[in-house]
């Protein structure tokens, strides 16, 4: 995929720093299902419990597909679109004061650059990837 040396291997670390976070804060979501159904809902999120669970499904399936390479465009868009909507959503800044407003900023510029980490694994996700299944390219 890349002429550079070395480039395959830093294409994995990528994958697995990018894919394995994501995945990891998936499972927090099962870990702490009370907990962060609790914040969904005030924050105003429909269902927090059924969307607490199914953004953690999300995250670990979009994880795992990255790291793995199993189907990587569903995967990428899927945590593209997670990411960039649950920073509207979730890390509003903007109705925020003081301290808190300062946490929900840097949460929602994480969830952005995510946002754009996931598209960059789009925009690859049709060609071979090194050390990876490539199922569902």
């Amino acid at each position: 995929m890349f002429d550079a040396p070395g480039a395959d291997v830093l294409f994995v670390l990528a994958r697995v720093l990018f894919g394995g976070v994501l995945a990891f804060t998936g499972l927090n979501h099962f870990l702490n299902v009370e907990e962060m159904a609790g914040y969904a809902e005030f924050k105003g999120i429909p269902a927090p419990t059924a969307s607490v669970l199914l953004s953690g499904l999300l995250l670990v399936f979009g994880g795992v597909s990255i790291v793995l390479g199993i189907f990587p465009a569903v995967g990428a868009a899927g945590l593209a679109i997670f990411l960039a909507v649950s920073a509207i959503t979730i890390h509003d800044f903007w109705n925020v004061d003081g301290a808190d407003a300062q946490d929900e900023f840097n949460s929602f510029l994480k969830n952005i650059y995510g946002s754009g980490g996931a598209l960059l694994f789009l925009v690859v996700s049709s060609t071979h990837w090194p050390y990876a299944l490539n199922v569902g390219l």
